[in-house]
């Protein structure tokens, strides 16, 4: 595949990297420096574009790869209160897109573990649940969008759960997710039900960004040639 990469930051980089080592090439790279070059012509010299930017300028790169008739693979995070509107322009235009919150295939397992234990903790009243999650101090989000994925499925399953909040809260309507910012780590996630008698807690640890780059690699050459709208749970058959 030819592969044009929109955010060429440690993300952007990883995921050149391991996209040349399976026989990939890139025919575009931008960054904060180039961002006049992502142009429809630029983008359709490439067969597909992997996008790891911010919450800010995601949705309009999204939409210009629509514009270009190039599917598009996204992991940006803090957007999607724009998700119709993409999703809209996505099938208006017969576009193809990946969107995840997480490209890991362990986060993807995790997530999977996560509903599960949520649907058994849903018959236990005794137990109180909360989220917290652990990133690197340039990550700019808070919570993280896997944080927010996991926090999403709880609450589907436990429907006294009207909403996540991003501090401690004693209200059993709210769901708490605790976000803590501490250098160098990648990325950990904790989901833990408490009562007094004992704690069940799941733990998703990353200990480098190839997991990451690795699963978008992935979705991108599962999305190469569709159309439509997918996710890593279609990538993976979960």
């Amino acid at each position: 595949m030819k592969i044009a990469l929109i955010g060429y930051g440690k993300m952007g980089k990883a995921i050149e990297a391991i996209a040349i080592e399976k026989g990939h090439s890139v025919t575009l790279k931008i960054d904060l420096e180039n961002t006049a070059d992502l142009t429809k012509e630029n983008l359709q010299l490439a067969d597909i574009a992997i996008e790891f930017t911010g919450q800010h300028s995601a949705p309009q790169n999204i939409l210009k790869c629509f514009d270009a008739g190039i599917p598009v693979v996204s992991g940006s995070t803090g957007w999607l209160d724009q998700w119709n509107e993409i999703t809209a322009d996505c099938t208006n235009k017969n576009g193809g897109f990946l969107y995840a919150s997480n490209f890991s295939i362990g986060v993807n397992i995790f997530f999977e573990l996560n509903k599960k234990l949520a649907e058994l903790m849903a018959r236990q009243p005794g137990y109180t649940v909360q989220l917290e999650e652990i990133h690197h101090t340039q990550k700019k989000d808070a919570p993280s969008g896997t944080a927010i994925t996991l926090a999403e499925q709880v609450m589907k399953a436990l429907p006294g759960k009207k909403e996540w909040i991003n501090e401690a809260s004693n209200k059993p309507e709210q769901l708490t997710i605790i976000s803590k910012r501490i250098d160098p780590a990648p990325g950990t996630h904790s989901v833990t039900y408490q009562s007094p008698i004992d704690d069940i807690q799941i733990t998703h640890t990353a200990h480098n960004r190839q997991g990451f780059a690795s699963g978008a690699v992935l979705a991108a050459e599962f999305l190469f040639g569709k159309k439509g709208l997918y996710s890593m749970q279609d990538v993976l058959g979960l």
